[in-house]
């Protein structure tokens, strides 16, 4: 089956960090690499953006051709090159410069969030927001994030609880984070919960009276929203066909 083009293109491809290693998949090295293959070998593949993995782990991994982000459980091990490295926020954030290509550091959504971000920035460090767990922000606090990270150029990522394409049973859904950080009116994109407000084909995605082409999507992509971070890669890419943007 040929690959989407044009604006599903732009907007989905590479979107899907792969994560099967960590909660609540929490899936074994074997396991977790077996799951990553099976994603590799489907039809969306062209979906699945890097392997996260441990830190701990890397040297156990063997095909120099697969991307991968490691999350900071230890230090990096001499001699490994990522793509992508990704930690909790820190006071020493120089020492998390030059790791990789690209450093994403999770920051808390609280009232230090602006403060933490402008240290980001003048150590040419990108964001990371955690959308699930116990820790999850509501919507006023992921539109404040996405805001924020909007006036300072910062690219960032987003991970956890994002499985649902559109919001649903209060958990925060990866088109409606797509649609505040290319239309702004970030509450409001964020809390719609009716599928029928969203639209993506070759040519655009819509979200109510508000429309964005190839081109917009493939600069928001590169310069904002880098990528979700998912355990797993089928139920994001099922949610995707349920609505009919991806042929089933």
């Amino acid at each position: 089956m040929a690959t989407p083009g044009g604006a599903a293109r732009a907007l989905l491809a590479r979107l899907i960090d792969h994560a099967p290693l960590f909660p609540p998949a929490s899936l074994s090295l074997a396991e977790a690499l077996e799951e990553d293959a099976r994603a590799l070998g489907s039809r969306h593949a062209w979906m699945l953006g890097r392997f996260v993995c441990p830190a701990s782990l890397l040297t156990r991994l063997s095909d120099p051709a697969r991307g991968f982000s490691a999350v900071l459980d230890e230090p990096m091990p001499v001699g490994v090159e990522v793509q992508a490295v990704e930690a909790r926020y820190r006071d020493d954030l120089g020492s998390l410069e030059g790791l990789a290509g690209e450093v994403y550091v999770e920051v808390p959504v609280d009232d230090a969030l602006e403060a933490r971000l402008d240290e980001l920035v003048a150590h040419g460090l990108r964001a990371k927001v955690r959308c699930g767990g116990d820790s999850a922000p509501g919507v006023g606090e992921l539109a404040l994030f996405i805001r924020a990270c909007r006036e300072r150029g910062l690219a960032f990522k987003a991970t956890a609880g994002l499985h649902h394409a559109v919001r649903a049973d209060e958990e925060h859904g990866f088109l409606n984070v797509l649609a505040a950080v290319l239309f702004g009116d970030e509450e409001a994109a964020l809390a719609d919960d009716d599928p029928s407000s969203f639209a993506l084909d070759a040519d655009s995605l819509r979200w109510r009276a508000h429309r964005a082409g190839p081109a917009e999507l493939e600069r928001a992509r590169s310069e904002r929203l880098h990528s979700i971070g998912s355990c797993s890669f089928f139920e994001p890419v099922e949610e995707l066909e349920a609505l009919g943007v991806l042929p089933a």
